[in-house]
């Protein structure tokens, strides 16, 4: 047994991270486009810096970021060569409402992206789209406080609405917020918060998380009364929490952990916050606004399927354990003494990706998509042989040839449903994180260094070779 018939293979992107084109076709500016490289960033995203625009002191990498805004024929065309079924992607909403609260969008960004969809379908590729991916209008920061607001709920139906009836049939599968728990670790990309003096940020952050969890569920509600044909999921970034050791305060640490990062995806698959965090928020004097409204459309309006990214396993350890710390991918946690890491530190754990979707599926019940999942790596560019130049990187097959053995056999032997599998970053792009092109994903390489310098020309890389093979025999051939 293999992977089901019509497993959709492909590749994910973010508009922030590939796009660039921040000032053309009408768009606005967006709280992605200020965050700059460098030590900075990492204050900026987390909310702690203020950088409301650019400054001549910073380089902004996601301005040009990798030109997609310009390419993107020529990138889905290799993007079919390697056989691509779907093609995660994101809307940039500042294309669409370039302030966020107008009450007409932006033709010419509208016309952006149903080209860019009618070419997927050209080459026989299913979008897949996420709505908000770390993106949201300068202006609804600086005028609302960002999603802190309950007003970013109606500015957001009236962005889907206007996506879900212009894309009818063009698009079936939808995907609300990305990694929508990052809000607790990147608040200022997942929910366009930046913190003033004195200010609680625990309650602001689920001020933010309440009212981003309405918007999905109108989301979900206005999807399917446009096209029942709608698939509607939710999408976080996962990782199986285990307990540093098996002292009983270490495993309560994981369990924790778990609750809280997994409480957002309960509301969503759900329909209600579970007792736990009911219980944590009280104890902490934090009152959501709650409505009758909100009560009845989270209720009534659950995800189809369950989307997540996967790049390691996280381990919880009690403040009163001695354990080394590590950071990846903004999860602080205790260092898996067990575990190889990656160039920037993150744990690789197979297994752990299977332990993952079961946990997922186990709780939910509903189907799983994987939406991410690769290896951050520096590449070096050497020629092929051919008069053109290529990427060695068996260390990026590796990688992914264990986790796709994984997932076959979650599928398999555990009997998880997965519709699909998209790698992150199936061409280099600027990564959210660290601001850098040095840390790179792709299959495809694109020439421009951290700094913004280069070409911008691209390279197949070995695993362009590679990944078309697994495609092609539909994950039967992994060598």
């Amino acid at each position: 047994m293999g992977f089901p018939e019509g497993f959709l293979w492909g590749g994910a992107t973010a508009a922030n991270q590939c796009e660039g084109g921040y000032d053309e076709g009408g768009r606005g500016l967006a709280n992605v486009d200020v965050a700059p490289a460098g030590p900075d960033r990492r204050a900026v995203v987390s909310g702690e810096m203020k950088m409301m625009a650019f400054d001549p002191d910073h380089y902004y990498p996601a301005q040009t970021a990798i030109d997609m805004y310009h390419t993107y024929r020529d990138d889905i065309a290799l993007f079919a060569e390697m056989g691509f079924k779907t093609y995660r992607c994101s809307i940039a909403w500042s294309r669409i409402f370039p302030k966020g609260d107008e009450e007409e969008p932006n033709e010419a960004g509208l016309a952006y992206y149903e080209d860019l969809f009618r070419c997927c379908q050209e080459h026989g590729i299913e979008p897949l789209v996420t709505i908000t991916h770390f993106d949201c209008p300068m202006h609804l920061i600086e005028a609302y406080g960002g999603w802190r607001s309950r007003k970013l709920i109606g500015f957001y139906k009236r962005l889907v609405r206007t996506l879900f009836t212009r894309y009818k049939g063009l698009v079936h599968y939808w995907l609300t917020f990305n990694e929508i728990n990052m809000i607790f670790h990147l608040p200022w990309m997942g929910a366009g918060i930046v913190f003033e003096e004195g200010e609680g940020h625990e309650a602001v952050e689920w001020a933010a998380v309440h009212h981003e969890l309405v918007a999905s569920a109108w989301a979900t509600k206005i999807a399917h009364e446009v096209d029942p044909e709608n698939k509607v999921g939710c999408m976080l970034a996962a990782g199986a929490y285990y307990p540093f050791s098996c002292r009983p305060e270490d495993v309560r640490a994981a369990q924790l952990d778990t609750q809280r990062e997994l409480s957002l995806i309960d509301v969503q698959a759900r329909g209600y916050y579970p007792r736990s965090i009911q219980r944590m928020l009280e104890r902490k004097g934090i009152m959501l606004d709650i409505t009758d409204e909100d009560r009845q459309v989270l209720a009534e309006n659950t995800v189809d399927f369950v989307s997540f990214s996967y790049y390691s396993t996280r381990c919880s350890a009690a403040p009163t354990t001695d354990a080394p710390r590590t950071q990846g991918n903004a999860f602080a946690g205790a260092k898996n003494p067990y575990l190889k890491t990656s160039e920037w530190g993150w744990a690789i754990d197979p297994l752990g990706f299977r332990i993952t979707m079961n946990e997922l599926y186990d709780r939910y019940q509903k189907p799983l998509f994987v939406v991410e999942n690769g290896l951050g790596a520096k590449d070096e560019l050497v020629p092929d042989g051919k008069g053109s130049y290529t990427v060695e990187d068996d260390y990026r097959i590796d990688y992914l040839r264990q986790h796709i053995e994984v997932l076959r056999d979650t599928i398999t032997e555990d009997g998880v449903e997965v519709w699909g599998y998209t790698t992150w970053g199936p061409i280099d792009l600027i990564s959210a994180g660290t601001g850098q092109m040095s840390k790179r994903y792709g299959f495809i390489y694109v020439d421009r260094d951290d700094e913004g310098n280069g070409t911008l020309k691209r390279y197949r890389k070995k695993s362009f070779y590679w990944y078309q093979k697994v495609i092609g025999s539909n994950g039967a051939d992994l060598d």
